[in-house]
């Protein structure tokens, strides 16, 4: 019902396509390493072989020519998303992230860039800057840079909302804005500071001191 449901809302849209579905993990590699699509949509539990290791099969470090996957989950729990970061996803959804983030995964996947869903951007991010002992250390930091006196007050505002990990629905409710407001916000503000989506903006927001640990 899921699958079916993925296919509907993807297949609906004039510039995607949805090329073949897997009913368990060992098929999803088999039929993905012979359809080699764009992106790869997976869950972590699966049967026979679940998404983590479906990941490392697709796009883990030793893969040669590494495919685009994005994690799409139930479970908000921590060690699913740093082992699907570590295993080479470029994208980590909650299933009730809605289907508007969805599409956006897709998209960036497509494009090369990353997106995490936005409760639980703000727990990455306390990981990419950790130290030793961190299930991220090692990995790239926060971006970090000048730029915040580019930005308008409401620009502003709604950067410190991403950082706190607030969709565009939940931003717009809480200024009191339309959602195309929202989108038109953060267009503005990925492009004055050359930043390519939520995770890279709400990194940017808090190396530069937009935000702080409550």
């Amino acid at each position: 019902m899921v699958r079916l449901g993925f296919r509907l809302m993807l297949d609906a849209q004039p510039d995607l396509e949805v090329v073949g579905e897997a009913a368990d993990g060992a098929a999803c590699v088999e039929l993905a390493r012979r359809l080699r699509p764009d992106v790869c949509l997976v869950d972590v539990r699966m049967p026979r072989l679940d998404g983590l290791d479906v990941t490392r099969a697709l796009a883990g470090p030793r893969v040669a020519d590494p495919l685009k996957v994005v994690i799409v989950t139930t479970f908000d729990q921590d060690d699913y998303l740093y082992g699907a970061l570590r295993a080479g996803a470029v994208g980590f959804l909650l299933k009730n992230a809605g289907p508007e983030l969805l599409l956006e995964a897709v998209r960036s996947a497509a494009r090369g860039d990353a997106l995490v869903s936005p409760s639980v951007t703000l727990r990455l991010l306390e990981h990419l800057g950790a130290q030793d002992g961190s299930p991220l250390a090692g990995r790239p930091g926060p971006a970090s840079g000048p730029g915040r006196e580019r930005l308008s007050e409401r620009e502003l505002e709604v950067v410190r909302l991403v950082a706190r990990g607030h969709t565009n629905q939940e931003i717009a409710d809480e200024l009191w804005i339309t959602l195309s407001t929202v989108k038109t916000h953060m267009t503005g503000v990925q492009s004055k500071l050359g930043l390519r989506n939520r995770v890279e903006t709400a990194s940017w927001a808090w190396a530069n001191g937009l935000v702080t640990p409550r």
